[in-house]
């Protein structure tokens, strides 16, 4: 059959092209803007990409398309589909159809850590012998791709609460059917589609009536808005972790380098890893609260997580040049900008840090999460703001208000002309944005050399 993708690019997109090349389909794909680490994952794959989105792309007629939720009424390929009667489906709805049907699937939604949660737990299922199937909206490294159908039943899916496409506006997750749900953390997000905090707890709660009574439900203690999802009904147990909950952490490291897991009072045992910051460890507690769910110890999950390897994207040291260290992360939610830097001081000490935020997101560009971002910074020791010209706020009074000594900057050769004005061997300079931001990570390594 002929797969055609509109909007393939997306991380999500990207991955479910993989699975359908691996089941034996002709797959090809377009996007307005086709850029790494997706687009070179799908090129190796032998997946052909088109750039936009004129309508001669679907001549002749493929078999079946799939429309990305990036795709709105007005696109012309859309608009090119439904005239001619094209047969079509969301994303969510193929992969539900073709790939999750009659599997084990386990789901890790959340506002944060969802595409680093997922990554473990397929990678503590393949340390496992378990040889899981995955969708992960990012390529983990311990695998180097981003989705496989995988040896056995059990299947790990990053579970977005993102909408579904433009003829379906449930959330992603809806349409997976998980046995097994990791509930990561809760926040407002996705002000282009969400009114609210409400609005998404509802989709949280749509996701816990489809989940069954033999499954199981993992979530922290800590998070007031998964509490209230819980509190709508729930017919599946529940494991909780953090503070007061089933699964415990004992730090060992400040930064979260190295913590003792209890279960139910008692020592699992030590991990100690690459990773840094509260978050991952509590990214951790969830991993092998559901591998424990299909059978996998936590010893075993233990001596897993000790040999996991990120994500790229997350924290990813990408360059280290005269002693300047620079890393590309995905954060862009406060919450997630916090952690992120959090995480980094504890590790780094008083050496210098510099962080670089491009505000990309939906909700970024909607000023949604703005009041949040002065104090997001606070272990930044200065902050780059990147203004493009499509921001419809003013991203100077909110530096304005950063604690920290904060600069907004409209182009990339005076982000980077701000570094090497400031960075000195030792200095670690975090990238932070959710698109390609130009291709600055490179060209800043190339300027300090």
């Amino acid at each position: 059959m002929h797969i055609h993708i509109l909007g393939i690019c997306g991380t999500f997109m990207g991955s479910m092209a993989v699975l359908a090349k691996e089941l034996g389909h002709h797959v090809t794909g377009s996007d307005a803007n086709v850029y790494p680490p997706m687009s070179t994952q799908l090129e190796a794959q032998g997946i052909q990409l088109t750039q936009g989105y004129d309508p001669a792309q679907l001549d002749p007629a493929p078999d079946l398309v799939v429309i990305g939720n990036a795709m709105s009424r007005g696109n012309p390929a859309v608009e090119y589909v439904l005239n001619k009667g094209l047969p079509y489906v969301s994303g969510p709805q193929w992969l539900a159809d073709h790939v999750l049907r009659g599997r084990w699937v386990l789901a890790v939604a959340g506002t944060h850590g969802k595409t680093t949660t997922s990554s473990m737990l397929a990678w503590v299922l393949e340390h496992a012998g378990m040889s899981p199937g995955f969708l992960i909206g990012g390529v983990p490294q311990n695998f180097s791709v981003s989705a496989r159908l995988g040896g056995t039943p059990f299947f790990v899916i990053e579970a977005d609460e993102y909408d579904s496409a433009f003829f379906d506006k449930r959330s992603k997750f809806v349409h997976y059917g998980p046995r097994t749900a990791i509930l990561n953390n809760l926040e407002f997000d996705h002000a282009d589609i969400f009114p609210d905090l409400p609005a998404i707890e509802r989709q949280f709660h749509h996701l816990v009536r489809t989940i069954p009574s033999e499954g199981l439900v993992i979530h922290p203690t800590t998070e007031p808005a998964l509490q209230r999802v819980i509190e709508m009904g729930c017919w599946t147990p529940v494991q909780t972790t953090g503070a007061g909950g089933q699964w415990q952490v004992k730090l060992l490291s400040e930064d979260g380098s190295k913590f003792e897991v209890m279960f139910e009072g008692v020592a699992q045992g030590v991990v100690e890893w690459d990773m840094t910051g509260q978050h991952n460890v509590a990214n951790a507690l969830a991993t092998l609260a559901a591998a424990r769910h299909v059978g996998v110890v936590p010893s075993l999950g233990i001596a897993a997580l000790s040999a996991f390897k990120s994500v790229k994207r997350r924290m990813e040291k990408v360059a280290e040049v005269r002693g300047i260290t620079i890393y590309d992360d995905f954060a862009h939610h406060p919450t997630a900008i916090a952690t992120t830097l959090d995480g980094l001081r504890k590790k780094i000490g008083d050496a210098p840090l510099i962080a670089i935020i491009e505000p990309r997101s939906n909700s970024m560009k909607l000023g949604a999460h703005r009041d949040g971002l002065p104090e997001s910074v606070v272990d930044a020791d200065q902050v780059i703001w990147y203004a493009p010209a499509n921001l419809g706020w003013d991203l100077a009074g909110t530096a304005a208000l950063c604690t920290v000594p904060s600069i907004v900057s409209d182009s990339l050769e005076g982000i980077i002309e701000r570094v090497k004005s400031q960075a000195q061997p030792g200095t670690h300079v975090v990238i932070m944005s959710n698109g390609g931001f130009g291709g600055l990570h490179g060209k800043l390594a190339e300027a300090l050399q």
